[in-house]
């Protein structure tokens, strides 16, 4: 009798579970229902806010249904990181997210969110290039005369930076680790007040992307010296690279991508990816992404996984992915060591030279908030 209770236990838990799968499978077939939010740690108007913007439009035109941007900003994208991690795991809340955030917000602000196991990845979707843009009346001409120019100004250099852990951020600490120039981060809501104040000679220094820079270079009012990426950009041709200045030790992967909060079925996170990859080949998206200088990124779930917890310059994580999906064999042959969250402090303080930039529960010393 009690075995037959047993068995009986059995076939009604493996039925319930295949149900379960069923039902699954069918929710997913029938999503989305309703309209989609790509929540976006950093302020409105920099390079991941607006090509946030031009993926949702795509991807509304993909799914027939509305992908809105919510922009929530704070702890240098920490608070929409823990907002999307405790959020329902349905696939309607999203977070859009740089590589660089993974390792610098868990890093100086323990417990905020888990970056690994908090989310499960969905892909890829772009890879953001920006120049070194100062003053256009700064009395320098080249990197060279930049750096010279630096060691004699007191006190250094100032940065822009929409937060801890943004680009700008990142590499005013390696402008500084390589030049042995001292520099200041001055901490924007957004670039494009960064960039307001550049131009008035507020700050020394800014990194934006080619689609909010270009309006300011051609109107003279600043101009860029350097690019950040791995080699010289075609809309600059004539400028070197961060590193061919001297002005960083090494490059790292500039990708961005979307994950869902973990436990999202992976019925629903195949179906997003689907549609990253669609709106990836919109010819609207290529147009408006190719007109802002950005890199066309995708992936699929577990390549994008794998690029969350490989460090710069995976080449899973950027350089090897192009506009179709792309298998993590393909791309992650010369990927470094895998992180484990227990590893980032340490690296964090190798990418970002925290040795030389005192932590505290606040984010670094040295940062100015400006409101």
């Amino acid at each position: 009798m009690a075995t037959n209770t047993r068995r009986f236990g059995c076939v009604v838990a493996a039925l319930a579970s295949v149900s379960l799968g069923l039902a699954t499978v069918v929710k997913a077939q029938d999503f989305p229902q309703r309209p989609i939010t790509f929540v976006v740690g950093l302020g409105a108007g920099g390079g991941q806010d607006i090509n946030s913007r031009i993926y949702a439009d795509a991807m509304s035109r993909g799914l027939g249904q509305r992908v809105v941007v919510d922009n929530k900003t704070g702890a240098g994208g920490g608070v929409a990181a823990s907002y999307v991690q405790n959020a329902a795991p349905d696939g309607y809340t999203l977070l859009t997210v740089s590589g660089l955030q993974h390792v610098y917000v868990p890093a100086t602000q323990p417990g905020l969110y888990e970056p690994l196991k908090g989310f499960a990845p969905v892909s890829l979707m772009f890879e953001i290039i920006s120049a070194l843009t100062v003053p256009e009346d700064m009395p320098v001409q080249s990197a060279a005369e930049f750096i010279a120019y630096g060691r004699k100004k007191p006190g250094g250099f100032t940065v822009g930076a929409p937060g801890p852990g943004s680009p700008p951020h990142m590499f005013g600490a390696l402008i500084g680790e390589a030049t042995g120039v001292p520099v200041q981060v001055i901490q924007y809501r957004g670039s494009s007040q960064a960039m307001t104040d550049l131009a008035g000679g507020r700050i020394d220094m800014a990194f934006p992307t080619y689609g909010l820079g270009a309006p300011f270079i051609a109107e003279k009012k600043v101009k860029p010296i350097a690019v950040a990426a791995d080699k010289r950009w075609s809309q600059f041709p004539d400028l070197p690279t961060l590193v061919e200045a001297g002005l960083v030790k090494h490059m790292v992967a500039m990708w961005f991508g979307l994950v869902a909060p973990a436990g999202t079925p992976a019925p629903i996170v195949a179906k997003l990816n689907e549609a990253v990859v669609k709106a990836s080949r919109d010819p609207d998206l290529v147009a408006r992404m190719t007109a802002t200088g950005t890199s066309i990124r995708v992936s699929a779930p577990a390549c994008a996984r794998k690029a969350k917890r490989y460090g710069p310059n995976s080449s899973c994580s950027s350089r090897a992915i192009s506009l179709r999906s792309t298998s993590c064999s393909e791309t992650t042959r010369s990927a470094r060591r895998l992180l484990s969250s227990t590893a980032l402090p340490r690296v964090a303080a190798r990418w970002f030279n925290l040795s030389q930039i005192a932590t505290s529960s606040g984010g670094p010393s040295g940062f100015t908030r400006v409101s």
